[in-house]
């Protein structure tokens, strides 16, 4: 049984997240796992992780229920079927029911789970939270499969089987994100395409250059593209050497790569932009170049 909850040493995300599950379900997880947000560099083929993850504690079931929870709606957990028609269930939990049934269809997590998530990102952030979600839920289920709490072990099914069967559960999916998501290494972009399996890891490790990668998000329910266009054309002006959109085109952040001596110098050209025209200012974002989805033990 894990017991990340009462573990003082955990991480506080992932003992939230057990503790979680246990008060909403009453019963404790058998798995944690955590999934980084990714993003892109600019280019479709070009992806890395951040040090932002998705987290997901589940738990096994024998009667062919969906228990799902999620500390982003307290007040919208859910009881659902994995098998026969899909019953109505809130909109928050619309892909997480999709991939767990495409999951059970093909054998993985039959029995039910009970499933638990939290994300540390908002969607103001710019950063998609669906592909990590999904990794990390599919991860869950494919480690309870692994390892269930009767009978022996079985094969785990490997990452590419995983990404395979979260492609057929949410086909209008960023699958390069998800790449990202399981198998992405610290300090390292992931480059698509070509041979090595489709994917060559390449160095991304801002601090070697005496720079941090930064999430320029904008704030303000009317904020949009040319906003974010604005902050990080200022940036660039003010001192930042490099700047990719993380999503496929502008639309709440930008990435930029600022140097250490030029961090306030940014930060204060960007606010003093954006007060001028009676604009919330943007906020900036540490990124981590991370690694992959990982069991949290």
């Amino acid at each position: 049984m894990l017991d990340l909850a009462r573990r003082h040493t955990a991480d506080p995300l992932f003992r939230l997240v057990a503790y979680a599950l246990e008060s909403t379900h009453d019963r404790p997880p058998a798995t944690v796992w955590s999934a980084p947000h990714a993003f892109h560099l600019g280019s479709p083929h070009l992806v890395a992780a951040a040090g932002w993850p998705v987290a997901a504690a589940a738990a096994p079931r024998d009667d062919g229920l969906v228990r799902l929870s999620s500390l982003a709606h307290p007040a919208q957990s859910c009881e659902l079927p994995l098998t026969g028609p899909p019953q109505p269930h809130p909109a928050w939990a619309a892909r997480t029911y999709t991939l767990l049934r495409t999951m059970a269809r093909a054998g993985y997590g039959r029995g039910g789970i009970d499933l638990h998530i939290h994300s540390t990102l908002t969607a103001a952030t710019g950063l998609s939270s669906a592909e990590p979600l999904e990794c990390a839920v599919a991860l869950a289920v494919a480690d309870l499969h692994a390892r269930p709490h009767t009978g022996p072990a079985r094969p785990r099914p490997p990452r590419g089987r995983v990404a395979a069967l979260v492609r057929d559960a949410a086909p209008d999916g960023d699958d390069a994100l998800r790449q990202a998501v399981l198998f992405a290494r610290p300090g390292q972009a992931l480059l698509l395409g070509g041979g090595h399996g489709g994917r060559r890891h390449v160095r991304l490790d801002p601090a070697e250059c005496g720079a941090r990668l930064m999430l320029l998000v904008t704030r303000g329910d009317s904020a949009g593209a040319d906003d974010v266009r604005r902050a990080v054309a200022c940036a660039r002006r003010a001192g930042a050497t490099a700047d990719w959109w993380p999503g496929p085109q502008p639309e709440r952040s930008g990435l930029v790569l600022l140097p250490y001596e030029r961090l306030a110098a940014v930060r204060t050209a960007v606010a003093e932009e954006f007060r001028s025209r009676g604009l919330p200012v943007p906020r900036l974002v540490n990124i981590t170049v991370a690694g992959a989805a990982r069991r949290e033990e």
